[in-house]
């Protein structure tokens, strides 16, 4: 490792120069606090910027561990640490002049949701701080301007980590609230459980958003209020008590009038499963983390998936137990996600009927008498949507705007009337009954098969270079193939689907091997990832701009495949 005195003396020895001398600044630096290490340079100042971290050893940052020594706590400590430095960074950015990206200072910006990311990370054994983010080496022209990238590393960036990356820098008492907050939500999380909860919302909640493109909390909102019948407190190890809606397993109708909350309610149950800043509004919605949202997805890919529970007898006599297609109809697809759902182990599925294929859902009476069952192929959704949850303790949140079908399905009904939620059910079931269900009941659905081996792809391995790409929040390519994420509605951040990148080409690499099913790549991806962090599919050169998805999304992105995954 090499001085900061010796990078000031190269700084000095390359100026003017013709900007690739750039390149012999990479390595590491000790300064006074921490150490610099320049991984990447860019080619030249209109490039992507060059990619720095930032090492601060424990001693030295200072926190006491009671602030990350839980896996809940670390999280939230770092996303709080990441927000201070990227605050600090931005009033130094294009400070330093020059041409194109000269002097831009970068960093990953977190959204409203509490995720792990690759930009500020904590060793848990020892405390040290990592902080990874893009600096634009400035130049006039081609030229090297050392003198401005001296003013980057020699004045500006010690005083963005000395102000936000020690302890001595922080009031403890924002970091006792950060960690409250977590304990809190983590207690919820534990509670729903043992409560026999699907979800939670706290009374106060504040569920709508700015606008359409913004997450932000909307101004003068409604805030929520739980129905009477509905309402339990819970007692928080901060907080202390918090009353709230608590959300029961098994069928759950959320129906009433155009723009009255049902959406509304349902999105903020769909990003439920992950932790919110505070101030977000919505702090205490928390949902069963395995949740998964349901849709239809027309021209999707399905990759050898056993949705015999819901379509089989097939005019054309293909096998549903095992069915591929490159263009999926509506009702396929949303069959498909739902037996997906349940390979991956989701407790509770999420669906809006505005975004659900029909047939899938329920055939009414005169369309039963008209097409007999022995001649349709689908079992909808509603004739299973009680077995999937006495069977296979699998939860179902639906909201309802049109089909009243559903009631006589339902352990609980809420009506939401000017984003303000009452509980039903027992008008809802009353007057059910003067519209009795006449559907043909279909046999039990034998259990789905989930042994989907992954073949060994040899000539991925081949290639001299893999090249991916994010697509924001769109979905991801790798090589000539891209994987259509849009539809998959619980990714919350453009680096989660970075992050899925790399984890496939890691599991093309490394896991499939003709051997392993694809739940049983996944776990043990997880597993990995559990005790390596990011270091599991990236290697040691992690870039800065990675969100941790769930595995939930890692399925979705490997079913959405279809040329990387050979099943």
């Amino acid at each position: 490792m090499k001085s900061a005195a010796e990078l000031q003396n190269l700084l000095r020895q390359i100026d003017h120069k013709s900007y690739p001398a750039y390149k012999d600044t990479k390595g590491k630096y000790q300064f006074q606090q921490y150490v610099l290490s320049i991984d990447h340079v860019q080619g030249d100042p209109f490039a992507s910027p060059s990619k720095v971290s930032i090492l601060v050893p424990g001693k030295v940052a200072a926190f006491d561990k009671c602030f990350y020594e839980s896996n809940h706590r670390r999280i939230a400590f770092q996303d709080y640490l990441l927000r201070r430095i990227a605050a600090k960074i931005k009033e130094y950015s294009f400070k330093a002049k020059g041409s194109g990206k000269s002097g831009l200072l970068g960093i990953s910006q977190p959204g409203q949701e509490i995720l792990s990311r690759s930009a500020c990370t904590i060793d848990s054994a020892t405390g040290d701080l990592t902080v990874r983010m893009e600096v634009g080496f400035p130049a006039n022209g081609r030229t090297i301007n050392a003198g401005e990238l001296q003013k980057i590393l020699f004045d500006f960036l010690p005083v963005c980590v000395r102000q936000t990356l020690l302890a001595s820098s922080c009031k403890r008492e924002n970091l006792e609230a950060v960690a409250n907050l977590a304990d809190d939500q983590q207690f919820i999380r534990e509670k729903l459980s043992e409560l026999d909860l699907a979800a939670f919302v706290a009374n106060g909640s504040i569920l709508p958003r700015k606008s359409g493109i913004s997450s932000l909390p909307m101004k003068d909102a409604v805030v929520f209020q739980a129905p009477p019948s509905m309402e339990m407190t819970l007692v928080l190890p901060h907080h202390g008590p918090l009353k709230g809606m608590g959300i029961k397993k098994g069928v759950t109708l959320i129906v009433g009038g155009g723009y009255h909350g049902k959406s509304t309610l349902l999105e903020a149950l769909e990003l439920g499963v992950y932790n919110h800043i505070a101030g977000d509004g919505r702090e205490y919605v928390i949902t069963d983390d395995t949740a998964m949202k349901l849709r239809a997805e027309d021209g999707r890919s399905i990759q050898n998936t056993d949705i015999s529970m819901f379509i089989r007898n097939l005019p054309n006599g293909k096998d549903t137990t095992c069915f591929f297609t490159e263009d999926a109809s509506g009702s396929t697809s949303q069959a498909a996600a739902t037996v997906e759902a349940m390979e991956m182990g989701a407790g509770l599925l999420l669906i809006d009927e505005d975004t659900s294929a029909t047939n899938f859902m329920i055939r009414d009476e005169l369309m039963q008498r008209v097409v007999s069952r022995d001649v349709e192929p689908i079992i909808p959704f509603i004739d299973r949507v009680r077995e999937l949850y006495e069977t296979w303790d699998i939860s179902t949140i639906l909201v309802a705007g049109s089909s009243g079908s559903y009631f006589h399905k339902a352990d609980c009904v809420i009506q939401m009337n000017r984003y303000q939620p009452a509980e039903i059910t027992e008008l809802a079931k009353r007057e059910a009954e003067q519209f009795p269900l006449t559907l043909e009941r279909p046999d039990k659905a034998a259990a789905p098969s989930f042994r989907r081996v992954v073949k060994r792809d040899g000539g991925f391995a081949k290639e001299d270079r893999v090249k991916m790409k994010a697509l924001g929040m769109d979905g991801f390519s790798i090589n000539r193939e891209t994987v259509d994420m849009r539809y998959v509605e619980q990714l919350a951040d453009p680096e989660q689907l970075t992050s899925l990148a790399y984890m496939v080409k890691h599991m093309k690499l490394h896991s499939f091997d003709g051997t392993r099913t694809l739940q049983e790549a996944v776990e043990r991806l997880y597993e990995e990832i559990g005790i390596k962090g990011f270091t599991a599919f990236c290697g040691t050169d992690v870039p800065g701009n990675l969100a941790m998805p769930r595995k939930q999304e890692l399925y979705a992105a490997l079913n959405r495949s279809r040329e990387l995954i050979q099943l």
